[in-house]
């Protein structure tokens, strides 16, 4: 099957996925399970590429291992946040609801099929790996999944340790710099795009390889500029106020450092 087949293959999937998850969400009213579902979306999306695939099998079968684990383990963690908070909804979504009012559905419908699309996009370099028939190890085959392994261990400890902050009664209204967060503001985001970073690293030396680039790229684009850290340090400057402006003037937005003293 040539890739363009597969990666239309992979666009119906996801349409389709989307299609049933937006029902889903108009009949709870809450469209926040779309992240759940998006992130959900790369595991099958991967195990359709190493079935259709026809690369090196121990390249594939790296490549959806990784995949899978990390689409299964941020999904599971969302769904777990949507549904500590269901029936409210996240304020991204409250605010989008108020900016469309009166046409609520048809904008959703057109937003999660906008999630379907990227989601496509995002998982071409599972696509080209598994299309990879290059014989041997290669640097970028040590090399990707150690970056990997270091993002999926800083991602969960990171979401570990917020998680264990925020359940402390006593650490209500204060802000989390411990662990991990005391050198960034937001571990959690670095550590995700850097497990697309060892996605690109991995697919890079097959034909077309460095055009996945643009897949670590366009997630620091929305965790920098949109969906990511600004809405989430508005919201923390609304709850936490002085006490987040003072971490703001001492700790990375988003790569880990030293805290300024």
């Amino acid at each position: 099957m040539s890739p363009l087949l597969i990666l239309l293959v992979a666009l119906v999937v996801a349409s389709l996925l989307m299609v049933g998850v937006w029902v889903l969400a108009e009949r709870i009213r809450n469209a926040g399970i779309v992240d759940v579902a998006w992130s959900l979306g790369f595991a099958p999306i991967a195990v359709m590429d190493r079935l259709l695939g026809d690369g090196e099998p121990w390249r594939q079968n790296l490549m959806t291992l990784m995949a899978v684990v990390w689409s299964l383990r941020l999904g599971i963690h969302l769904w777990k946040r949507v549904a500590r908070h269901h029936p409210a909804e996240d304020g991204r979504y409250v605010e989008l609801r108020r900016a469309v009012a009166g046409r609520e559905s048809l904008f959703f419908f057109g937003f999660f099929q906008a999630q379907a699309l990227l989601l496509a996009l995002l998982s071409i370099p599972f696509l080209l790996v598994n299309l990879d028939t290059r014989p041997g190890v290669g640097w970028t085959d040590i090399l990707g999944p150690l970056i990997w392994i270091t993002a999926i261990t800083g991602e969960s400890l990171a979401d570990r340790q917020l998680a264990r902050f925020q359940a402390d009664p006593a650490n209500r209204g204060q802000v989390c710099d411990t662990g991990l967060w005391r050198y960034s503001r937001h571990p959690n985001y670095f550590f995700e795009w850097l497990v697309w970073v060892a996605f690109f690293v991995i697919a890079l030396p097959a034909p077309w390889g460095w055009t996945t680039i643009l897949c670590p790229a366009l997630m620091l684009f929305f965790l920098l500029r949109v969906t990511g850290i600004p809405y989430t340090e508005q919201q923390s400057l609304r709850s936490r106020g002085d006490a987040y402006r003072r971490y703001q003037e001492r700790t990375s937005a988003f790569l880990p450092w030293f805290p300024k003293t």
